[in-house]
């Protein structure tokens, strides 16, 4: 029994086990597998870690994002609101020139028909309304000018008739 080679073997086997066993070897294979395994706990957790602060870095992003179209909205809407009102203020000063305008024509065929005489009163007429025609052409334009300036004509031609 001890000349078979399956004997040998089986006795270096169990020798090699007594001397790893003898060795600690199991204990320090041990000892590395808790060390492998701390270490990928650690990596775990800082895997983890960083995965919150991305998190917390993007919904920061997400936040200032919503800011700044809020703000952009915010920024729009005065825009608009100045505009409307740019607007509003130049509508009266046109309205407020074309008055003045218009006062300041009427005073001048005012006193063109004061100074007239009966026999030039035709002629002071031409000039009065060609007067009228030029300065509310300038004042306005399309087809609301052109209706003022035939009204200013027709009372202009009453006035003076």
């Amino acid at each position: 029994m001890l000349a078979k080679p399956e004997t040998w073997v089986l006795v270096a086997f169990l020798l090699f086990i007594a001397l790893l066993i003898y060795l600690k070897v199991p204990a320090k294979v041990a000892a590395m597998l808790d060390e492998r395994s701390a270490r990928i706990a650690k990596e775990l957790a800082e895997a983890k870690k960083l995965r919150e602060e991305a998190q917390a870095l993007l919904d920061e992003y997400k936040k200032k994002r919503a800011q700044a179209e809020k703000d952009a909205e915010d920024i729009v809407a005065l825009a608009r609101k100045e505009a409307e009102a740019l607007a509003h203020e130049t509508r009266a000063k046109l309205t407020e020139t074309l008055e003045r305008r218009t006062k300041q024509a009427e005073q001048k065929i005012a006193q063109a028909e004061q100074q007239a005489v009966k026999d030039v009163r035709t002629a002071a007429t031409d000039v009065a309304v060609s007067a009228a025609t030029e300065l509310l052409a300038a004042a306005s334009e399309g087809a609301k000018g052109a209706q003022l300036i035939e009204e200013s004509i027709d009372a202009v031609k009453s006035r003076l008739n």
